[in-house]
């Protein structure tokens, strides 16, 4: 089960049942110089036409401060002397890297291997890289443009541009504002989410129809990450248009700006095909993954090149137009970079489908994005007119290159002597902030629901030390981070710019923590689900029913080599078990056993579940309903025996053992959707 640490941010990365972790690292400072590059290749442009200023931005202006000049030779000193060793260190095949400042394109370099066999390596021009969940800024600007033509209502229902229903709840519409800013409130799905090599796909209706998730959250309330609601927004791009998704964005966005090495096509045009780059699970040992198909397409399907992605953020930089192509006015734009939803304005914020992320003064606009292979990110400056495109074509350890890149980066070339104002917190503060906390991108109403046992956040107070430590929250070491107060329910990392907030309901009670990416919150467990409780009672009923296993089986034994024996019978005023509640202890031993094989058999694989997967989830419903069907004699059993006054109290207590450890088994069962729905997941 802990196989999907990207899952957190985007569409896949490494499968595991669901795994919600929070991994926001801290900067680390580089001291770098010149060094030998696995396979580089660099080219440097020179621009066409300089850039006008972006119209409309409303983001603070970052005051200009430079430790190192901003220049190609300093930026290739910069990241030949990270990126080799992220790709050694994390066992990553490649790497291509696009650096813009003002238009002008400062580096483009391609690192390692595109081909590890055949050592094939990274051509910075025209190698194709899988950008996953960066896929998403495409969907938005087709929605604007769409908006743009009158032909949308971004604050209208979507249920009217659909010709399926997205189920109501909560009395509020959805509204396509609410599937830019992820506050759709739709629970996780998993399921067909990523496939290799399959026999057939469904098209983005089907998928849709197939895989509609629960609505959690009232919409426009709690941030909580959606491929779906993404996935939703590209089919209604396509009802409207009257074209194929992939057809719309290729005509109205990539072919306007020259982007001839991009395509949403899955898999890709055949002149395409040979320019895209393998990708590698955790080790560049094993065969690469292969052509993940992404469903739904709109969130993540997108192959591009460093180049092509230097055109898209040119055209976004200069207002929505290239070289006399328009793709969106400049007033869109600036609103789709003004802030829409957010915990406090003092934390980075959703945009309309771009989210913000900021270190040392600069207010980057962008997105990441994560398959099984593939991890990229990019991101503008709007004021500083600065694009940075990174994306590896391997698993290794990418969040944490990523980031550690982007900060020391910003470390470098933005170097900020700001200090931060920390308080001392009270015991109070820190009791407050403190409990177990979980995902609100997470599966409630699923088989992946319980996953979420095993990944829980527990906020601890340090009143010695003064501090709030989240034990998810590691650095690059492996340390847990460590949280002052700045005050106002904001927290900041000691040691970083990472930054929580505390967020309270009407009693004043801190119910969800929102942090520096605003796309997820926490929210706290409710008592009923604590993880430390339900695990001791989940292994103490497991025991009881093992102990009851053996000794079914030793009994059994002993009956068979000493059949003979008269002394094998129960002492007067005990009796053994009866029939029911051993058949429950048997049966719920088996479904223990079985789920562990089937998850441990999933994590095993890189690929998140698929349909195929519905078969066993069947069985698994089978094997949990006998055992429910059992343990209810087992129950009736438990309490009759309180009416035998002819035995001893620890035969009564033994039958009752027992029907408390099925009680429990039952409720753990339906509550955590051991039994539901097969195709839910």
């Amino acid at each position: 089960m802990r196989h999907c640490e990207a899952l957190l941010f985007e569409e896949g990365a490494s499968y595991v049942i669901i795994r919600i972790r929070l991994l926001l690292v801290i900067w680390a400072l580089c001291i770098l110089s010149s060094a030998q590059t696995q396979a580089p290749q660099t080219t440097v442009h020179e621009p066409t036409a300089p850039l006008p200023s972006t119209t409309g931005n409303a983001l603070p202006t970052v005051p200009p401060a430079f430790a190192h000049p901003l220049e190609t030779s300093d930026l290739e000193a910069f990241f030949d002397g990270i990126i080799p060793l992220q790709l050694e260190r994390s066992d990553v095949a490649g790497a291509t890297v696009l650096v813009m400042k003002d238009g002008r394109v400062l580096l483009e370099k391609g690192y390692g291997y595109s081909d590890v066999t055949k050592k094939k390596a990274v051509d910075p021009e025209t190698t194709i890289f899988r950008l996953a969940s960066i896929s998403k800024l495409f969907t938005w600007i087709a929605v604007m443009q769409l908006a743009e033509q009158g032909k949308l209502n971004i604050d209208a229902d979507v249920n009217q541009y659909l010709d399926f229903q997205i189920a109501p709840a909560f009395g509020k519409p959805i509204t396509l504002r609410n599937l830019m800013t992820h506050t759709g409130g739709f629970e996780e799905v998993l399921r067909d989410l990523i496939v290799v090599s399959p026999a057939r796909t469904p098209n983005l209706r089907e998928f849709l129809v197939e895989n509609q998730p629960r609505r959690m959250y009232p919409p426009g309330e709690i941030s909580a990450y959606s491929n779906y609601g993404v996935g939703l927004a590209g089919y209604i791009v396509q009802r409207v248009s009257g074209q194929p998704y992939e057809v719309f964005v290729d005509e109205h966005i990539l072919q306007p700006l020259g982007m001839k090495n991009s395509s949403f096509h899955q898999p890709l045009p055949e002149p395409l095909t040979p320019l895209v780059s393998n990708g590698y699970d955790d080790s560049t040992e094993k065969p690469p993954v292969g052509f993940e198909i992404i469903d739904p397409a709109p969130a993540g399907a997108f192959s591009t090149t460093a180049p092509d992605m230097g055109r898209w953020a040119r055209a976004l930089l200069n207002g929505g137009e290239l070289d006399g192509q328009r793709i969106l006015k400049p007033e869109t734009l600036s609103e789709m970079w003004t802030r829409q939803f957010a915990a406090s304005d003092k934390l980075p914020a959703m945009d309309m489908g771009f989210y913000q992320q900021w270190y040392n003064g600069l207010h980057f606009v962008g997105h990441d994005g994560d398959l099984i292979a593939f991890h990229s990110m990019f991101y503008v400056e709007p004021q500083e007119k600065l694009v940075i495109f990174l994306s590896y074509n391997s698993a290794g350890s990418a969040n944490k290159s990523r980031d550690e890149l982007l900060r020391g980066f910003a470390d470098r070339y933005y170097p900020s002597a700001a200090e931060p104002a920390f308080q001392k917190p009270s015991a109070a503060e820190l009791k407050a902030m403190a409990g177990t906390y979980e995902s609100t991108r997470r599966s409630d109403s699923t088989k992946m629901k319980v996953g979420d046992l095993f990944d829980y956040l527990h906020a601890t107070a340090d009143t010695k030390e003064g501090v709030l430590k989240l034990d998810d929250f590691k650095d690059l070491q492996g340390h847990v981070q460590k949280w002052k107060p700045l005050g106002g329910g904001l927290w900041q990392e000691v040691d970083g710019q990472d930054l929580l907030f505390g967020i309270q309901d009407r009693r004043g009670r801190v119910v969800r923590l929102a942090f520096t990416f605003p796309g997820i919150q926490l929210q706290r467990v409710p008592w009923y689900e604590n993880d430390k409780v339900i695990l001791s009672l989940l292994c103490t009923s497991a025991a009881v029913a093992l102990l009851v296993v053996l000794a079914t089986l030793i009994r059994l034994g002993r009956r068979v080599l000493f059949a003979r024996r008269t002394d094998l019978q129960p002492q007067p005023g005990t009796r053994w078990l009866t029939l029911a509640p051993r058949l429950a202890a048997f049966a719920w031993i088996l479904v223990i056993v079985y789920v562990v094989v089937l998850f441990v058999v999933m994590t095993r694989s890189p690929i998140p579940p698929t349909s195929a997967t519905d078969k066993y989830f069947v069985i698994c419903n089978l094997l949990t309903g006998v055992a429910i069907f059992f343990s209810i004699f087992a129950l009736i059993s438990g309490i009759r025996i309180w009416g035998r006054g002819d035995l001893r109290r620890i035969s009564q207590l033994k039958f009752s053992l027992v029907a408390l450890a099925c009680i429990f088994l039952t409720w753990f069962s339906i509550h955590w959707n051991l039994i539901g729905p097969a195709h839910r997941f």
